[in-house]
């Protein structure tokens, strides 16, 4: 990744975590439930990525918006994503000890508040759409419905129904490994994608492409995932490796190998690229979705 590139990344994350602190801990932090709020942001500053919200707020930018009407709902997307995370280690569900490198949140707090935390996370987006002035209010309507569909059962958290169901099935195709991940991981790129284009105003052709890029993306992103499961360690992943085959996962690896997975993700890579073209000031977008083909966590 160029320097400029890297710089800019930079930039963002800062905007979107100083703003995270903003709607959590500074706003209860002398309060009864503070816990809570200590809680959210434990699992939300862990270190991620902000694939999400950078994705947003660029968007927005090379759509030629304002990134200020982007931001509430960049945090929200990505208080969505952490909400799921946090619930994805629990017990009841993958039961990972590790996120990024730390103990996952239900082992730096008691499971009860863990489950609580992921809970706020997943209704405070909402709010604060709904409560940022600087955005009109059929703009707040379209990100906060963008968004709670691409979250429910219709995106993300079906897709994880059917992830969990596929672990007692006795054959997982490729169609149906690509209609889970296209909910499951897919869903929440695509709307961070189209949720920037809608915050700048753009017309429908411009958030269709932004949404192929993203079905593109999301897709590459989650083959490289199940890549890594088998091939990093868990220092450098920051998570426990090899739980896909612990917990009986069908992924790209076990149905393509190796090789082939990352061939598909190769070219899956280059059509999202392709897509990029139609947009201008592509530059930054450009090298990050090369970056995200090359990752190694």
């Amino acid at each position: 990744m160029t320097d400029i590139v890297n710089q800019k990344l930079s930039e963002y994350i800062k905007i979107i975590e100083n703003k995270l602190r903003h709607y959590t801990e500074d706003k209860i932090k002398n309060t009864p439930q503070k816990t809570l709020a200590e809680a959210m942001m434990y699992s939300l500053s862990a270190g991620g990525k902000r694939i999400r919200p950078v994705l947003l707020m660029e968007f927005c930018r090379i759509c030629k918006g304002d990134i200020k009407k982007a931001l509430s709902a960049a945090c929200g997307l990505e208080m969505i994503h952490t909400f799921s995370l946090i619930h994805d280690d629990l017990p009841a569900m993958d039961d990972d000890d590790f996120r990024r490198g730390r103990p996952s949140c239900h082992k730096a707090y008691p499971e009860s508040i863990a489950i609580l935390a992921g809970d706020a996370l997943a209704i405070l987006p909402f709010q604060i759409i709904a409560e940022d002035d600087n955005i009109d209010s059929d703009t707040k309507i379209k990100l906060i419905a963008d968004l709670s569909k691409s979250s429910g059962m219709y995106g993300m958290t079906g897709g994880q129904v059917i992830d969990i169901e596929n672990e007692s099935r006795e054959t997982v195709d490729e169609q149906n490994l690509r209609h889970m991940y296209s909910l499951k991981t897919g869903e929440l790129i695509k709307t961070a994608c189209r949720m920037g284009c809608i915050a700048a105003g753009a017309d429908d052709a411009k958030i269709l492409l932004a949404q192929e890029y993203a079905s593109k993306l999301g897709l590459a992103f989650q083959i490289i995932d199940d890549i890594l499961d088998v091939t990093s360690t868990t220092e450098e992943l920051g998570k426990p490796v090899g739980s896909d085959s612990q917990q009986n996962k069908t992924t790209f690896v076990t149905i393509m190998g190796i090789e082939k997975a990352r061939q598909e993700a190769d070219k899956i890579t280059s059509e999202a690229l392709d897509i990029l073209k139609n947009f201008d000031d592509n530059e930054f977008l450009t090298e990050l979705t090369k970056e995200l083909l090359c990752r190694k966590k």
